[in-house]
């Protein structure tokens, strides 16, 4: 029996979905429910690599929490 993994219930947003663990297995595990959803390692590591770079703070955040830091020790 293949699961149907096109279909479902549990929605995050119009274009994101999300699969319970039963799904996932039924469709035979995750490397093969990532193929059947085309989603492979590849294309992962080039959308990763090709991502613009992303800073997680400004220079001010990190020169607080570097004083933060500092303060604590």
């Amino acid at each position: 029996m293949k699961a149907d993994i096109s279909s479902g219930s549990i929605r995050l947003s119009e274009t994101q979905r999300s699969y319970s663990p039963d799904e996932i297995l039924a469709a035979g595990g995750a490397t093969a429910f990532g193929r059947k959803s085309g989603k492979n390692n590849q294309t992962l590591i080039h959308a990763l690599e090709n991502a613009a770079p992303i800073e997680p703070f400004t220079e001010e955040e990190w020169n607080d929490l570097l004083a933060q830091l500092e303060r604590d020790k």
